[in-house]
């Protein structure tokens, strides 16, 4: 799963970024800082006990495992992930986020960085954009003082950049596609458009989406093979919407909150979220607590200061994370907050824990529980044995619910926290 950080130049996209991948990238107060991509992980905590926390229940309940004592590390955790980790029963999996080149107005048409821009979009799940709601620059990132712009303006120079670039992709053969359509009828016209968006993720369910747009709303438009620019924006809205769901991470808020009321009106209704944050704040307490100064795990509200961090931090330090911590509310959670919302809600991903030894919740080797993998809702045994291997997939015979021993078929649908072994030819 990739989710894009976006938004005009000089937003923060590379402090949060940083701040969440614990990635060092250059940070700058102008535009441009980020000609390519950075790409880096983020450890997400999953929003449900890990299905460990049930594993050793069991285990207690038959007298096979001891209770967790005040001592334990790990603080009662037994699974043993390949990849994360798990402290508490809160298991962290892994998102890549991609901080993407700043985005001018123009980009669809090649501006600024703008092929560069929409070519890493394309690979995008989901869209955090970063908006400065101090209004502290304008929509080419250029400084105008604090309340000089309005942060719902760089929303809808986003969308707008977007749509166009998609319809800019339709209209490059449009004439040729109007004559196919002329000939063979409406599903010629279904098949161009597949075939110009294929490489941005479109499907057929898309297609179908934004050319029912269009006769919703346009009624009294003639044949496709007359549309102009209203119909093919009508059918690129549709498709961004489905594609590229954005959320907003409202930056600066430590400074000054402008216009998030109108943000919030935009975005939540098409089911995005907008939480306010300071990328700055969030990138100081991120390395405060990998040099062992205070102990914060990712989406932590909260955080305490360390032995290590009493002992050797000076009194600018002190007042610099007290001032964090009166500054800001960390409603929502912060900028892991907004993921996991991005992530389990806009995007509805579901976490199973495949095994191949259902009665040890173990793989091959005996690892417990080596693998929590995110899928999206809808996902069936069999579409989850081909997301852990191909090969797995191809050769499905069935499943076994490892809870309660039931075999279960091709079709079962998976539902969250569920521990499922897949049987398949070898």
């Amino acid at each position: 799963m990739r989710i894009g950080l976006v938004g005009k130049p000089n937003v923060g996209k590379s402090t949060i970024f940083s701040a969440m991948t614990q990635t060092p990238v250059d940070i700058a107060n102008y535009p441009f800082t980020t000609i390519d991509p950075n790409v880096g992980v983020a450890w997400l905590p999953l929003p449900s006990m890990c299905a460990c926390s049930e594993l050793r229940q069991r285990k207690e309940d038959a007298g096979r495992l001891e209770e967790a004592n005040d001592n334990d590390p790990r603080k009662g955790s037994i699974c043993e992930p390949n990849s994360g980790s798990c402290v508490g029963y809160r298991r962290l999996v892994p998102i890549t986020l991609v901080d993407v080149a700043g985005l001018v107005p123009g980009a669809h048409e090649g501006k600024g960085r703008g092929n560069q821009f929409l070519s890493d979009l394309a690979r995008c799940d989901a869209l955090i954009q970063v908006v400065d709601v101090s209004g502290s620059t304008d929509l080419e990132g250029n400084p105008v003082g604090t309340g000089g712009s309005e942060p719902i303006e760089e929303h809808h120079f986003l969308v707008s950049e977007i749509e166009a670039w998609i319809a800019g992709i339709l209209r490059g053969g449009w004439s040729r596609a109007a004559r196919r359509v002329q000939a063979e009828g409406e599903k010629a016209l279904s098949e161009y458009i597949l075939t110009q968006l294929t490489g941005i993720g479109a499907t057929e369910t898309h297609i179908s989406m934004g050319l029912s747009a269009v006769r919703t709303r346009h009624p009294g438009s003639e044949s496709a093979s007359q549309w102009g620019d209203l119909e093919l924006m009508t059918i690129s809205s549709e498709i961004r919407k489905a594609l590229f769901p954005i959320s907003i991470a409202a930056n600066k808020a430590d400074n000054q909150v402008h216009g998030c009321t109108e943000l919030k009106s935009e975005i939540e209704p098409s089911g995005g979220k907008v939480i306010l944050t300071s990328a700055e704040a969030e990138l100081a307490l991120s390395r405060a607590s990998a040099a062992g100064m205070i102990e914060r795990r990712p989406g932590d509200s909260r955080f305490e200061i360390t032995l290590k961090g009493e002992e050797s931090m000076n009194e600018q330090q002190r007042k610099a994370l007290q001032s964090i911590s009166e500054s800001l509310s960390w409603e929502g959670g912060g900028l892991f907050g907004l993921l996991s919302e991005v992530v389990f809600g806009t995007l509805s991903r579901k976490v199973a824990y495949p095994v191949q030894d259902e009665t040890h919740w173990a793989d091959g080797d005996g690892n417990t529980l080596p693998d929590a993998v995110l899928v999206p809702s809808g996902t069936t045994a069999k579409g989850l044995a081909f997301h852990v291997h191909t090969d797995l997939g191809q050769g499905f015979i069935r499943a076994v619910d490892a809870r309660t021993g039931r075999i279960i078929g091709s079709e079962y649908e998976i539902t969250d926290n569920d521990v499922i072994r897949i049987h398949s030819k070898s």
